[in-house]
């Protein structure tokens, strides 16, 4: 069973891990990319709920891997496919999460659990066989809550590395590089990266090399980049003090510096503003945002329990976007600084590619800074 914190209870069949999963249960309203989904390091601590009725249909392949396993606590879906009919499949989502030790459940009515979540907020549960529920429940209650978690150190664990894997065909519009132009050195603190969001900072004409999440901002200045990027990852951004101090740090040096996701939320306090968090968090492939200076609207993928507090921002910092569903903040920029980050995932993945562009500008704002020193 699906145990919450509130007592409410979910009967399944279990799949994947035998091993029990505590963590918060959110929902995603994607309706394909489950792999991308699972093995995006944001979902550390995280059980995953899909909205879509069936999971599995098209196996797993390692080349849709976001990272070198998946990180979240649990998994749930309405039905589990029964058979895989793909011909880059290499094996079935069952045998994958068993594998890397997920605990997964099907057969859970999966709408009444998401308007369970959309009434009473996210909450802590446990995915496990169906025994003692109230000895269970005690646990659940004991298990951490996300506020106040630094899960960054769990899912950023390598040394520094250099990234150079860039798509071909899919994303080639976003190349700038003319033939013999050399690339400029970007900087990318891993504090759950999606390899996906790395590829496309190659793709559009930067040199990457990936620091781990606790580096200093001495140490990614020694390697003399001409621009640093921020990525996504899980948890709470107000427990990484850490983190806030290297940003402050490299903001002061006067570099570009682009954020995503979690890279967002470091930069709201980082410039001075604070974060709360959300009552379901935004889970999904289809979040309308909406760009302020031209009106612009953008279909975007999505994936936080946090968000700017847009009263805690100074004057010196302006609000680029909102989410059209709920009017959450989702970009900022600073008016004085080149630094910009936005609340959602423009590489997409799963997800639509509207906001690719934004990797773009990334890339021009460094030209500029690069061409004026």
């Amino acid at each position: 069973m699906l145990l919450l914190e509130d007592g409410r209870a979910f009967r399944g069949r279990l799949f994947g891990s035998g091993a029990r999963g505590f963590g918060e249960v959110v929902f995603n309203t994607a309706l394909t990319g489950y792999q991308e989904i699972i093995t995006d390091p944001s979902y550390a601590g995280q059980i995953v709920t899909m909205t879509a009725t069936q999971i599995g249909n098209y196996g797993i392949n390692p080349e849709d891997d976001e990272c070198e396993k998946p990180w979240l606590a649990g998994f749930v879906c309405r039905e589990l496919s029964s058979m895989v009919s793909n011909c880059r499949s290499e094996q079935s989502l069952d045998a994958f999460l068993r594998h890397h030790g997920v605990p997964a459940i099907d057969g859970v009515d999966t709408r009444a659990l998401t308007l369970h979540l959309r009434t009473h907020g996210a909450m802590r549960g446990v995915i496990a066989p169906d025994t003692d529920a109230k000895a269970l429940l005690a646990e659940v209650k004991a298990s951490p809550t996300m506020e106040g978690q630094d899960l960054v150190k769990v899912v950023s664990n390598r040394p520094a590395w250099d990234m150079n894997e860039g798509y071909a065909s899919a994303f080639a519009e976003t190349g700038v590089l003319k033939p013999g132009q050399p690339r400029m050195k970007c900087a990318a603190i891993d504090y759950g990266a999606k390899r996906n969001i790395l590829r496309c900072l190659v793709q559009v004409g930067f040199q990457v090399r990936v620091f781990n999440a606790t580096v200093t901002a001495q140490e990614v200045l020694a390697w003399g980049p001409d621009a640093v990027f921020l990525s996504n990852g899980p948890g709470d951004p107000a427990a990484l003090g850490y983190a806030i101090e290297t940003v402050k740090g490299l903001m002061d040096a006067g570099l570009p510096i682009f954020g995503i996701c979690l890279g967002h939320q470091l930069l709201t306090w980082a410039m001075g503003g604070r974060t709360y968090k959300l009552k379901f968090g935004h889970h999904a492939a289809n979040h309308p945002v909406k760009e302020l200076a031209t009106g612009m609207v953008e279909i975007t993928s999505q994936n936080h329990g946090f968000a700017t507090d847009p009263k805690s921002l100074p004057p010196e910092v302006e609000i680029t976007h909102l989410n059209i569903n709920d009017n959450t903040v989702s970009g900022i920029r600073h008016r004085h600084k080149p630094v910009f980050s936005v609340q959602y995932h423009p590489e997409a993945s799963p997800g639509p590619h509207d906001s690719l562009h934004l990797f773009r500008r990334f890339h021009d704002m460094a030209a500029g800074a690069l061409a004026r020193r």
